[in-house]
């Protein structure tokens, strides 16, 4: 006889690190890499390997912490266990907006797809249509039919990975010396336009290739150990994208040389110079799979995310949690889809730069969280501990503090409204008393396990 009340399985390291796979790889892999050759040429792989650097520094302060708790939350988390409720409230809403300009970009990428095949989605009533159309499916699944998202999830990330590995594979028997040149832009050689302004053009795209990590922490209440399992699986996820996005890039530029930087579609379109129309076509069908995938899941983890401030914590009013007879947080879904949708009237390189920026604003806090229990011994770690003390955590501050300096008017705008107003409307929520004693008595027991 089936026992009902049984624990569900939880995810072994293999499942968390295709989910990290999947979280990380995203349409930047498919469509950036002509963003990024135009601003830097083959550098463009010296800047890449500087990017995930730096971007690993980060993610080994997010091991640490994920080593010190096994709640779900991550960034939000951090900051509200280390500098209170305001600052994990901020982070939070912060979070959802990271999710909601991921799921914006990810369906802005599937249109941009279409666009270079199928001209009828160059119509801007078709294209906005489609736009809706896309989110108000997502919403639909998400209502009805969730238990979908771990079949798509497992198909978007099979098919991303075949699709790379094909492409690295196959281009490689097609690349042609004579298109590694040239290795540094002319501008940039001859002084017209300063070195460090291309490199810094060219560090917020690859920057949003490896930014995904940060999402894998929030389901922690569903991983087997997670507080040994996810800084294992940060490190193998961070070290297998950067290898992967490096031949990929390699490739891609052996293949096409100067023209990678004017293709919509960079990796179908270099293919297509080396094997013909089947390469193109085989790897527009991969991307297509691949980026509805993430945008699938972003319109899962998101709308959830909130529901979650709201349940569990306290942090949001009780009536944004609701949920219906499927377990569908649907006022979530509908707050989520509204704002996916305004965003999603932007341009692809415009949301690229607002997800950075979101992700930026995770980052800051978590590493000064780093210092902070690493200074007062508070939450100990369990299975990971980052080495060097301050060291890594002062470096990747240094580096995110960088960020700043690539960042349009428009985008550090828009970031300082969503803050604004989150901050306005947080003094209007009452305190649920009930689950912050909880949340107190967990930490207080968290505090004396040794």
């Amino acid at each position: 006889m089936t026992n009902n009340n049984s624990v569900p399985k939880k995810l072994s390291f293999i499942s968390i690190y295709f989910l990290g796979i999947n979280a990380v790889i995203g349409s930047g892999t498919f469509l950036l890499p002509s963003v990024i050759y135009r601003y830097m040429n083959l550098t463009a792989i010296l800047v890449l390997l500087c990017t995930a650097v730096t971007v690993s520094m980060i993610a080994l302060c997010y091991a640490d912490l994920s080593s010190r708790f096994t709640q779900s939350g991550a960034a939000w988390l951090y900051s509200y266990n280390a500098f209170g409720r305001f600052a994990g409230y901020e982070l939070g809403i912060f979070t959802w907006f990271l999710g909601c300009t991921t799921l914006s970009a990810e369906v802005v990428a599937l249109l941009t797809v279409l666009k270079s095949f199928l001209p009828i989605f160059k119509n801007n009533a078709v294209y906005i249509g489609s736009i809706i159309f896309l989110i108000l499916l997502f919403s639909v699944i998400n209502f009805f039919g969730r238990s979908w998202v771990k079949i798509v999830n497992n198909i978007s990330a099979a098919a991303k990975i075949i699709t790379l590995i094909v492409f690295i594979i196959v281009g490689a028997f097609f690349i042609k010396k004579a298109n590694f040149t040239p290795v540094i832009p002319h501008a940039a050689l001859t002084g017209v336009t300063p070195f460090f302004k291309h490199f810094g053009d060219a560090f917020t795209p690859i920057f949003y290739l490896f930014t995904g990590f940060s999402f894998i922490p929030i389901a922690a209440k569903q991983m087997n150990n997670p507080e040994k399992n996810i800084p294992r699986v940060l490190i193998a996820v961070m070290t297998s994208v950067t290898i992967l996005d490096c031949l990929m890039l390699l490739v891609a530029i052996g293949l096409s040389g100067q023209k990678l930087g004017s293709y919509s579609n960079p990796l179908a379109s270099a293919l297509k110079t080396g094997v013909g129309q089947w390469g193109f076509a085989f790897m527009i069908i991969g991307m297509l799979i691949s980026i509805f995938g993430v945008a699938f899941s972003a319109s899962f983890n998101t709308p959830s995310l909130i529901a979650s401030l709201a349940n569990e914590h306290g942090m949001l009013p009780k009536w944004i949690g609701k949920k219906n007879k499927h377990d569908a947080p649907w006022v979530g879904i509908i707050f989520t889809a509204i704002l996916s949708a305004a965003l999603a009237t932007q341009s692809y390189l415009f949301l690229v730069s607002c997800t950075v920026l979101a992700s930026f604003v995770q980052y800051v806090p978590s590493i000064l969280a780093v210092i902070k229990f690493k200074h007062s011994n508070e939450y100990p770690t369990h299975g990971f501990s980052l080495p060097g003390k301050y060291t890594v955590p002062i470096i990747a501050l240094i580096i995110s503090c960088y960020m700043v300096t690539n960042f349009t008017p428009k985008t550090l705008l828009l970031g300082a409204v969503v803050a604004v107003l989150a901050a306005a409307c947080y003094f209007f929520i009452d305190k649920d008393e009930k689950l912050e004693k909880e949340h107190d008595d967990f930490l207080a027991k968290l505090r004396h396990i040794k």
